[in-house]
């Protein structure tokens, strides 16, 4: 089943519908929830990307909020990430949280990880980005305009999760994601595929000076950025007025996109989604579009 998305491709992602039983005494109900084609070609893996649809939460959390810090009913949020389990067909109990603080940081997680931040106090902090060998541990990441972004190697079957905004995105959070599992478990770049899921696009991020500054430094500082003159396609101006008051466009997807490209990642294993949230307020929650009143999307990834 598909809706339509302002801004979506579905050749880059695709909508899916559950249904379940309720354990709150709701009776039946359905999870919209979306996934990228590529990664589901690989059987060693399963993963999601949620949607404000089909969760318990109310008011400006509806429906499925997964942050428990936001004012959200514990309750609520509980039951949330107990559904979107079940569409993973796994149990909430296995998903290990990132704490997250628009680092670089990347903790290597295992099964003695699982639960924290939902059932078991995280014993980490300034962490946001994940990455495991271990099947069955499920890694979680979450998003209200910041970039998802999805890593699977399937000749080491090792999986990881990252939160990019623009300041881990100006960072290089994707390329630290890529050493880390390189480091760790002896990836090859060439072998990892990796998504980049719905986020605030180019049209919608306005941002000042000092951000676009930020991120010219930091390509020009990459010798792949420079040679391809990568900084100067992820900034543009919707008019000289908006140049003149020190603003610009910043495109969070092809920043990211470039940044893998740098790591080592092929362009034919790279899916890149156009679904911005603050294009589509009522369906994915949106901090730019709701002035910081809303909940949590996730991001999922686990290996089976």
């Amino acid at each position: 089943m598909y809706k339509m998305i302002r801004n979506g491709s579905e050749e880059v992602m695709k909508q899916n519908i559950y249904s379940g039983d309720g354990d709150r005494g709701e009776g039946e109900y359905e999870i919209e929830y979306l996934t990228f084609p590529e990664l589901e070609q690989f059987s060693c893996v399963r993963h999601l990307f949620s949607t404000r649809l089909g969760g318990v939460s109310e008011g400006i959390f509806a429906t499925m909020n997964l942050s428990f810090t936001r004012g959200d009913d514990e309750r609520a949020v509980t039951e949330n990430f107990a559904r979107i389990a079940r569409v993973l067909g796994t149990s909430p109990k296995q998903i290990v949280c990132t704490d997250q603080t628009h680092t670089t940081n990347v903790r290597v997680v295992t099964k003695e990880d699982c639960g924290k931040g939902i059932f078991r106090k995280r014993d980490y902090t300034d962490v946001d980005g994940l990455i495991t060998k271990e099947k069955g541990v499920v890694l979680a990441t979450f998003y209200a305009d910041c970039v998802p972004l999805y890593f699977v190697d399937p000749v080491k079957e090792v999986i990881g999760l990252s939160h990019s905004g623009w300041r881990g995105t100006a960072d290089g959070m994707g390329r630290v994601t890529v050493t880390r599992m390189q480091q760790e478990f002896g990836c090859r770049p060439e072998d990892i595929y990796a998504a980049i899921g719905p986020s605030i696009c180019k049209e919608c991020y306005e941002v000042s000076n000092d951000v676009a500054e930020a991120f010219e430094r930091a390509f020009s500082e990459n010798e792949y950025l420079r040679e391809n003159d990568a900084f100067a396609q992820i900034i543009s101006y919707r008019d000289e007025a908006q140049k003149a008051e020190g603003k610009c466009q910043l495109d969070l997807h092809l920043a990211n996109k470039w940044i893998l490209l740098s790591a080592g990642i092929l362009t034919e294993h790279i899916s890149v989604t156009d679904v911005c949230t603050a294009h589509n307020p009522d369906y994915l929650f949106s901090h730019r579009k709701t002035d910081g009143k809303r909940g949590n999307l996730g991001a999922f990834l686990y290996l089976v």
